[in-house]
């Protein structure tokens, strides 16, 4: 049974590390209804932008592009290779590396993939401006900020 009084604040509910896991479970979940269509997973999706904005790239440098190790990020171009999306190549030049491209209908989900954040950002309720401004917040606290 829960004593709390119901207008105080748990220690948990304080936590920044709590809001942003709530926010970061939210902003999954409300990506699947337009992803599912595509047929792509959260990560897929954001691999196959990091693609579209650059392809090819090398499995290093898509995993670099979005945080990822190559043993996460390889196992999933192989499932993306699986659906026809990507071709995975070794790089003439370096055949240590290989290469991640998309295929033809890779690059036929181009509108699809890039007009999904448009629609989270409408579900959420945000202007672009707040958008904008809450991106930057975030990736300040995760380092990535550029100045």
């Amino acid at each position: 049974m829960n004593d709390r009084p119901s207008n105080t604040r748990g220690e948990v509910d304080k936590q920044l590390s709590f809001a942003l896991y709530g926010a970061a479970t939210r902003m999954a979940r409300m990506h699947k209804p337009f992803l599912e269509p595509l047929g792509l997973t959260f990560p897929q999706y954001l691999a196959m932008l990091e693609l579209l904005d650059g392809a090819p790239l090398s499995v290093g440098a898509l995993g670099a592009g979005l945080g990822m190790d190559t043993g996460t990020i390889t196992p999933m171009v192989k499932r993306l290779q699986a659906s026809g999306l990507v071709t995975r190549t070794r790089d003439t030049a370096d055949e240590r590396r290989v290469l991640v491209d998309l295929t033809p209908e890779g690059r036929a989900l181009d509108a699809d993939i890039r007009g999904v954040a448009g629609k989270i950002t409408s579900a959420c309720r945000l202007t672009d401006a707040d958008a904008d401004e809450l991106r930057r917040a975030l990736e300040t606290l995760a380092g990535g900020a550029t100045g």
